[in-house]
């Protein structure tokens, strides 16, 4: 005996309140089939179901939804306003739950997916555009959220969750992160076109000794600030720090307006403007470090996976480790 639809739902198990409906999927895709054919016996041979039971289902859609939604007579079958107004909405509905399966391979295969990746000046001026290229020419269907971010934000922002994986500059060992070292330069120095020193290829700090500096706060990156006060204590001089700025590119603007001196990579240094020059360190000069790090098993996000493939792949170091 088959039991009253009311009763149905009320044998059934609680659920939270923003889940309970007072009818199934079933119940949709009979009701789109019957309005797409209005003809009861043709739905329910499209339908692979006996007539009786399908105008039952009907029948529980409309008592649960309160109103008709169909005018039967012998000759004809018409949709009333409100089972016009729920076949509209119920076409959309029904295409994107049809999708879900292809979008959930798509996302476990890594073929689609959202990486929030974090990066610094140092990241953008060298390896990161190459990778970002190469990536997306492998992975169109993953969105990459970029956001430039000093070293010391990028170390709590995964520790949280926050962001996939970043780019940064390590202050220290980070043993609950996975990183991957993709650079180590010694820094030269960026001077105005004009400075008294800016026609010479190579310097020593202490050539500097008069030349005011454009440095980055040292909380944002304690390691590399205290290599570079490290290499101004070996060169016997004292800095004369005029800015702290940042972003990186910021500190090249002021260098750019002759407010001082700052340091840089020779791989950044390859796409400078005009008005400022590079000159090589001999002797006593900060070395820059940029790795790749990211704390979740790639396993568990086949996009993060796939972008760490990609950006392993096109630097030179080809195995991950962890930095000591």
């Amino acid at each position: 005996m088959e039991l009253p639809y009311r009763e149905i739902l009320v044998s059934l198990p609680v659920m939270p309140r923003e889940y309970q409906f007072p009818f199934e999927l079933r119940h949709l895709v009979y009701f789109r089939e019957v309005g797409r054919q209005l003809h009861f016996r043709k739905a329910a041979e499209a339908l692979a179901i006996a007539q009786p039971a399908l105008s039952r289902q009907i029948a529980q859609l409309e008592q649960a939804l309160g109103t008709p939604l169909l005018v039967r007579s012998r000759r004809k079958v018409e949709l009333t306003p409100a089972g016009a107004a729920l076949l509209e909405r119920i076409e959309p509905l029904l295409r994107s739950l049809a999708g879900i399966p292809g979008e959930v391979h798509a996302m476990a295969a890594g073929q689609t997916g959202h990486v929030r990746v974090a990066f610094t000046g140092l990241a953008m001026a060298t390896v990161l555009p190459g990778i970002l290229r190469e990536f997306n020419k492998c992975h169109p269907g993953i969105r990459v959220e970029l956001n430039e971010s000093p070293t010391a934000a990028q170390l709590k922002a995964l520790q949280i969750g926050e962001i996939s994986c970043g780019f940064f500059h390590p202050d220290a060992p980070t043993p609950d992160l996975h990183t991957h070292v993709l650079l180590r330069e010694r820094n030269g120095l960026l001077l105005p076109a004009d400075h008294p020193l800016a026609r010479k290829s190579t310097l020593r700090l202490r050539d500097l000794a008069k030349t005011p500096f454009v440095l980055f706060p040292r909380a944002l990156n304690t390691g590399f600030y205290d290599r570079i006060l490290a290499a101004f204590a070996a060169a016997g001089i004292t800095p004369h720090i005029a800015e702290e700025v940042w972003p990186r590119v910021n500190g090249i603007g002021l260098v750019r307006a002759g407010l001082g001196a700052t340091f840089i990579t020779p791989s950044e240094a390859k796409q400078l403007p005009p008005d400022v020059h590079f000159c090589a360190l001999i002797g006593h000069a900060p070395e820059s470090r940029l790795v790749l790090g990211w704390r979740q098993k790639p396993q568990a996000d086949p996009a993060l996976a796939a972008f760490l493939d990609v950006a392993i792949a096109t630097t030179s170091h080809k195995s991950t480790k962890k930095l000591a």
